[in-house]
């Protein structure tokens, strides 16, 4: 009796319960909250506002090394290949 009910329950495992598993967390995550196109804005303001902040201290920190030669800034200024209008 089990070497015939074992094969029957790892068939209806396979053949039922997953598929069944994989369709219901698709079905969740197709119905999860997605941004909306206020918060893609605010988004990119609050990313062009950070962008402009960091333009700013990198101000700040060469008038002060310019003024000061013993100053050292916190991080090294590095080239930024980031363009805003690349985005996704």
């Amino acid at each position: 009796m089990e070497d015939v009910l074992l094969p029957i329950i790892i068939c209806g495992m396979l053949f039922i319960g997953m598929p069944w598993l994989i369709f219901h967390y698709v079905t969740k995550w197709k119905q999860a909250p997605k941004i909306t196109d206020e918060d893609e804005r605010l988004l990119d303001e609050m990313h062009i506002l950070a962008r402009r902040l960091e333009e700013r201290l990198q101000t700040v920190e060469r008038i002060i090394a310019a003024d000061n030669p013993d100053f050292r800034p916190a991080r090294p200024v590095e080239a930024d290949d980031y363009h805003f209008e690349r985005r996704n």
